[in-house]
């Protein structure tokens, strides 16, 4: 029986998200249509990369790699959050929290530094596009791509390991929707406050670095494109810079706020608020930033609906004359 009971205080319990709201299941079903959605447009996002030839360039590549992002970092949330508001189970296992948190950090910080890369993508296409072949080639993109990857498993497992080893003293009880650092660290009766200063300083590296960065292509990006002589230059340059800038700020923003903001404003209200945010707003509406406002997106949505169009005529006028 107490070996039983052991077993048993090993699992957490998420609270989930706003449990007090009155209108949950509206709240949930709205929540699997954005997570339906956003699927739906990453990997239609996706698609069109790979089959269109002229979306074949490092740009887009990269963005490819942004949308697979989305889609794995909306699909470790999203389906256990979903399946516990309707079977009533609010438990989650010690390894699957681990793996939660593992790969919720990985793909966020990854994300992170590859929105940096793509930045730096386009500070040279249009700064200096003359060695925009020799410094953005498919090789080197690759290994941008394995780097940003790396870096987040990498500084996710840092972190995974230490709290997850921490001893909990507390309520087993976590009020968020998903395993979480700082929601797990209030758990523990340890001394954290060095660790506490660990994130602190990954969070620095992480996202106040790359973001300065980003800010200071996008400030050299402006200025060369104040110089452009072709008005249609202008527009493309500023079209495709408005989009990645809408995706920077709608990832930056809320990461800021949740790492970064002092302790005397962290609530679960407004930590689920933030995360909800990031985490499943941020990769419904990527795709979407990212297509509408680029032409070479909707022109090869067209080309595809098209062919099919016309493939499935042929097939008809081939069945007619059989």
């Amino acid at each position: 029986m107490e070996g039983n009971n052991k077993t048993i205080t090993t699992d957490f319990i998420l609270l989930g998200l706003w449990p007090e709201f009155s209108h949950l299941v509206v709240l949930i079903c709205f929540i699997l249509m954005v997570y339906l959605m956003a699927v739906m447009g990453n990997a239609v996002l996706i698609l069109l990369i790979w089959l269109d030839s002229r979306l074949h360039s490092p740009m887009y590549f990269l963005l490819s790699q942004l949308s697979l992002i989305d889609v794995a970092l909306i699909s470790t949330t999203v389906p256990k959050m979903v399946t516990n508001f309707f079977s009533g189970k609010r438990t989650i296992s010690q390894i699957g929290c681990g793996a939660q948190i593992l790969f919720s950090l990985t793909l966020g910080i990854s994300e992170c530094l590859l929105l940096t890369l793509m930045s730096y993508d386009r500070y040279i296409a249009i700064c200096n596009p003359l060695r925009y072949s020799i410094l953005m080639s498919h090789t080197i993109c690759k290994q941008m791509v394995v780097g940003s990857w790396a870096g987040g498993a990498i500084t996710s497992l840092v972190h995974t390991a230490y709290v997850m080893h921490l001893a909990i003293c507390h309520p087993r009880e976590i009020p968020h929707f998903l395993c979480e650092v700082m929601a797990l660290l209030k758990l523990t009766c340890e001394d954290i406050s060095a660790y506490v200063k660990s994130v602190v300083v990954s969070s620095f590296l992480v996202v106040l670095i790359p973001l300065s960065l980003i800010l200071a292509s996008y400030i050299h990006i402006f200025l060369a494109v104040l110089r452009m002589n072709s008005l249609e230059g202008k527009n493309k340059a500023l079209a495709t810079c408005f989009s990645h800038l809408c995706v920077v700020s709608l990832y930056f923003g809320p990461a800021i706020l949740v790492y970064m903001r002092p302790g005397s404003f962290k609530t679960p209200k407004i930590n689920q608020s933030l995360f909800m945010f990031n985490a499943i707003l941020t990769p419904m509406l990527n795709p979407l930033i990212y297509s509408l406002r680029n032409k070479d997106v909707i022109a090869a949505l067209k080309n595809i609906i098209i062919s099919r169009i016309l493939l499935k005529k042929m097939k008809r006028q081939l069945g007619c004359h059989t």
